[in-house]
């Protein structure tokens, strides 16, 4: 009977050491099905700010504005193995103006909805994003003003870096096209088409 009840404590001991050492594996963020125990996990939703620069052309006028961009996203990630998957949206305030006399034309704010798609190797993402982007495109001449709030579609390139439990950083290019109006003041359609490229940094939750 001891000889069982040492052989009994020996495997109770056995397997609490083993469930210590597999907690201290964790990487800080929580696990997600089908990923390994010691890879960064990417899943679940997050919330950052961001600063950048676009800058772009007015369809049918020769303005180009261009400035300072600065926003909020927010978004949510599926990751499945080193594959991750999510929607992101974001609005942003810009600068971006500029005067070709008598025409002056800019971009008070955009925003877009978008998919990723990426490929992590544990902390570090690489990710391609598309979708619908909309926003202001405001004009003046000769005293006169007008502005239209147009729809349209944008596609960009990324990478992301976890560094820090719940934190990541990220730098970002996105081509967005603002599609054309008719503006009366210019007797024309005029759209807005940019680049902007934006560093960024979020909290996931």
């Amino acid at each position: 009977m001891s000889r069982i009840v040492l052989i009994v404590s020996a495997l109770i001991a056995a397997s609490w050491t083993t469930s210590v050492e597999a907690a201290d594996l964790g990487y800080g963020q929580p696990y997600t099905v089908n990923q390994p125990l010691n890879m960064y996990s990417w899943a679940g939703p997050y919330l950052g700010g961001n600063i950048g620069w676009d800058w772009g052309s007015v369809d049918n006028n020769p303005t180009k504005p261009s400035g300072l961009v600065g926003g909020a996203q927010a978004g949510y990630n599926w990751q499945t193995g080193p594959w991750v998957f999510g929607i992101e949206g974001y609005l942003e305030a810009t600068g971006a103006s500029d005067t070709f006399a008598p025409w002056k034309f800019s971009n008070p704010w955009f925003g877009t909805v978008r998919g990723r798609a990426g490929y992590a190797l544990n902390n570090i993402l690489f990710y391609g994003t598309g979708g619908l982007a909309f926003g202001e495109l405001s004009g003046q001449t000769f005293g006169l003003s007008e502005s239209h709030t147009n729809a349209g579609w944008t596609v960009g390139l990324g990478a992301e870096v976890g560094f820090a439990r719940n934190w990541s950083a990220k730098v970002e290019y996105l081509y967005v096209d603002l599609n054309d109006s008719n503006f009366v003041i210019t007797g024309a359609q005029n759209g807005y088409r940019f680049g902007l490229l934006r560093a960024g940094v979020n909290y996931h939750f």
